[in-house]
């Protein structure tokens, strides 16, 4: 191996170490979006887009909805909990999380996070960063996925790589993980019991956690509002 190839090779186990033991946390997923686009345009290398195939579920032709609203362009804006976007940015070296389970077996679960090492058309190469199987190599493939969301009042399908970038993840996703670092971006308070001490013990010490908080009126703050349920306070 040439000394460029292990310094190539040498940086990028630096890298990811470093993304291993790191993450952004945010209350929301508009939150988490704005951050992983704006991380993403930070790192250098060939963008790759991945875009989904999206389908109406046939179980709703008879559900009363007007069948001519499902145009392709229609069930491209839906962004969901639980099933990627429609068009995934990505690029070799970022950080991802699956959104799904793949292979439970092979620590290939929802959560599960990765750095890309591979992009292809049909399959996505990642090492994994987190659990039993941490650094083990992982072959992504495309799946079709239907939302949970009981909001939606008719079912689609999206075939598309059920990942998502992981610079930021939400407060709630990070709910298992073990981290040095955390960065948690408030850009308005939490809005469920317990969301606040979730982000804060996701951190192994407070050394290693670093707060954004902006207030009502778009300025830095050094406060933000906790939510608890009021039963807590009964017996105080």
């Amino acid at each position: 191996m040439s000394h460029l190839a292990e310094l190539h090779r040498y940086c990028y186990l630096e890298v990811e170490l470093l993304i291993q033991e790191r993450a952004i946390l945010a209350p929301t997923l508009e939150c988490v979006e704005e951050i992983n686009n704006f991380m993403l345009g930070m790192i250098p290398g060939d963008e790759t887009e991945y875009l989904s195939c999206d389908t109406p579920c046939k179980s709703d032709e008879d559900s009363g909805v007007n069948a001519e609203w499902f145009t392709s362009e229609f069930l491209n804006d839906f962004k969901c909990s639980g099933i990627p976007n429609h068009a995934i940015k990505l690029k070799v070296g970022v950080p991802i999380m699956l959104i799904r389970n793949i292979d439970q077996a092979a620590g290939l679960c929802n959560g599960t996070r990765m750095i890309i090492n591979v992009l292809t058309k049909y399959i996505i190469v990642a090492t994994v960063l987190n659990g039993n199987n941490m650094g083990e190599t992982a072959f992504i493939p495309r799946m079709s996925l239907t939302p949970s969301n009981s909001d939606i009042p008719f079912k689609f399908q999206r075939r598309q790589f059920p990942v998502a970038l992981c610079f930021a993840m939400t407060i709630n996703k990070s709910q298992g993980q073990s981290l040095s670092h955390v960065g948690l971006y408030l850009p308005r308070p939490v809005f469920t019991h317990g969301q606040l001490y979730v982000a804060l013990s996701r951190v192994k010490s407070r050394k290693g956690l670093k707060m954004l908080i902006i207030d009502d009126e778009g300025v830095v703050s050094n406060t933000t509002r906790n939510v608890v349920y009021q039963e807590v306070f009964d017996n105080i």
